[in-house]
């Protein structure tokens, strides 16, 4: 029971009487209610996964009186507030917060806040209007505004969905033991008399599909190396459904049947420049994650460098191109689910890992997403970083047998030689050591990364004993300068440049060395006699020390 964007947990002692901070309480209930609704547990610690031993609730009026102050100090927040009881009989208090679909919640004094990862974070005013956004785009898919009869559907459509969820293997038995109409009930493609805009989406018939306000629509466009225009494949007659779509750009685009071949000893692989796993999670994210009341088709441009997908509208809210690889938020819910449930795409938060891992393992460099007040653009480029990278991860995930999140963390590192735990903790958007743990998983196990350093100056970089095997021959750096060579160079340029600060210094050795690695050195060099400073912090500058000079 860890703390993330659907759960939050507080001691018992939060409640302290009249000293309780509702106010506190409040704006957590209000940016669940606000996100995909979720839990708020008092009575388990931080840190703890149940209640402390023999916890018992006395006041049994407990959850009256949080209800009452929930409801005196947020607007269009709805909860259900319950005793439980722990697996070791203890008991705590379980707050529901339900997601408001239609509405934006708010507190009393008209504050506004939403839940992003495992923190509250309030609205500021020129987003209103996208989180309002959002609340449309999810209840677009329920509607019944086009009042077409649950009977007016496409024949084909129809069989081929129901079919397909009976065979599933991620559908239960339960939900396949149901009528037809059950099914499409639970899936929300028809309410009551009518075919939900869902509905029409997937099983409905082409002139209603036509009809919805912005039906999804893709242009597949191939540029030759001038940037004009030498093929394209239009997907805009509303005849196919989602789905075949998908289908569609995969069959027929022979863009993603190119491949580079590289040699390992007597045999021979072909790597493609884009790989068709990568490709249809980038489809299927801009079908399944697009705003469906925001006008504009989907873009696949084919450069000769690069390929680029572009989708209307803006990434979810709480979503951006820096935590991408560790934040997912569902845009358009039931849609995702039928998605899911058909195998079309990976479970929830597991989308771009695969595309990371896919372009990493191959010896690619990550994608690049941009976003616009209009659209998303991924970008994913054809070239390869090197062969002898390609080599290094292809051995790597055979011989291990290596899990993505460490495929990630090896490709990233491969490709730069090395990272400071920082970096690579940015780049995977980990803001703790136990998660940064997480992704690099057995790697140090195996060998196939060092570590050095500790705390901030930590290093990994490709253990060279694995590279040395494969003949792997990176570009020159000096991220893995011993120590002992470091202040060598250290002394030297101090000694042509005396005086000087740490970030002159810095510069002239070398940036891409770690700078708490230079600055522990700078000290030790300090503490051993061998440098002199004057001024303090950021003012501080080193020289030679004279009875070093007169030793030379």
């Amino acid at each position: 029971m860890e703390e993330n964007k659907s759960l939050d947990k507080k001691s018992l002692r939060f409640l302290k009487g009249r000293q309780t901070d509702w106010d506190e309480l409040a704006k957590d209930c209000v940016a669940f209610a606000n996100a995909q609704g979720g839990e708020i547990i008092i009575g388990v610690e931080d840190h703890d996964t149940i209640p402390p031993k023999d916890q018992i609730i006395k006041d049994t009026t407990l959850p009256d009186t949080i209800q009452k102050n929930i409801v005196q100090r947020t607007i269009n927040v709805a909860v259900a507030i319950t005793i439980e009881s722990a697996t070791n009989k203890s008991q705590y208090i379980k707050i529901q917060v339900f997601r408001n679909a239609q509405t934006i919640a708010s507190t009393s004094d008209g504050r506004y806040y939403i839940r992003v990862s495992d923190v509250c974070r309030p609205i500021p005013p020129d987003e209103m209007a996208r989180l309002a956004a959002e609340k449309n785009a999810f209840i677009w898919e329920e509607q019944t505004t086009k009042r077409v009869d649950k009977s007016l559907f496409d024949v084909k459509k129809k069989t081929t969905f129901i079919q397909e969820i009976r065979s599933s293997g991620r559908v239960s038995n339960f939900i396949k033991e149901m009528t037809d109409d059950e099914i499409l009930e639970h899936y929300f493609c028809q309410n009551g008399n009518y075919l939900t805009n869902l509905g029409i989406l997937w099983i409905g018939r082409r002139t209603d599909r036509a009809s919805l306000l912005y039906p999804p629509a893709i242009q597949v466009i191939r540029y030759d190396e001038n940037d004009e225009k030498v093929w394209k494949l239009l997907l805009d007659d509303y005849f196919l459904n989602p789905k075949e779509l998908l289908e569609k750009v995969l069959s027929d685009v022979p863009d993603w049947q190119e491949s580079i071949e590289i040699s390992e000893g007597m045999f021979r692989k072909n790597i493609p420049f884009f790989p068709i796993e990568v490709v249809r999670e980038l489809v299927v994210n801009a079908l399944v994650h697009r705003t469906y009341t925001t006008r504009g088709d989907i873009f696949i441009n084919i450069f000769q460098d690069r390929l680029e997908i572009h989708s209307p509208g803006r990434l979810p809210y709480g979503v951006t191109p820096n935590n991408i690889l560790s934040q997912s938020i569902r845009r358009n819910e039931h849609l995702s689910k039928v998605f899911y449930d058909l195998g079309l795409m990976e479970k929830e938060g597991s989308g771009y890992d695969l595309v990371y891992a896919k372009l990493l393992g191959s010896g690619k460099p990550i994608p690049v997403v941009e976003e616009t007040d209009e659209r998303v653009t991924v970008i994913i480029k054809k070239q390869f970083i090197s062969k002898e990278i390609v080599r290094l991860m292809d051995r790597a995930s055979s011989e291990f047998l290596l899990k993505q999140k460490e495929i990630i963390s090896l490709g990233l590192i491969a490709q730069q030689q090395s990272y400071s735990s920082i970096e690579i903790s940015r780049l995977l958007n980990q803001k703790e050591e136990q998660g940064l743990r997480n992704w690099l998983g057995r790697l140090v196990d195996y060998k196939l990364i060092i570590k050095t350093g500790i705390g901030k100056g930590t290093q990994y970089a490709v253990n060279p004993e694995f590279t040395r095997k494969l003949n792997f021959t990176g570009k020159t750096t000096l991220k893995n300068i011993e120590d002992y060579r470091l202040e060598e160079l250290l002394f030297k340029d101090i000694r042509s440049y005396p005086n000087s600060s740490f970030s002159e210094i810095h510069e002239r050795i070398g940036e891409e060395i770690n700078q708490f690695k230079v600055k522990r050195l700078l000290k030790t060099m300090v503490n051993k006699n061998i440098l002199s400073t004057q001024g303090e912090r950021k003012w501080m500058r080193y020289s030679i020390k004279q009875n070093m000079q007169e030793s030379e």
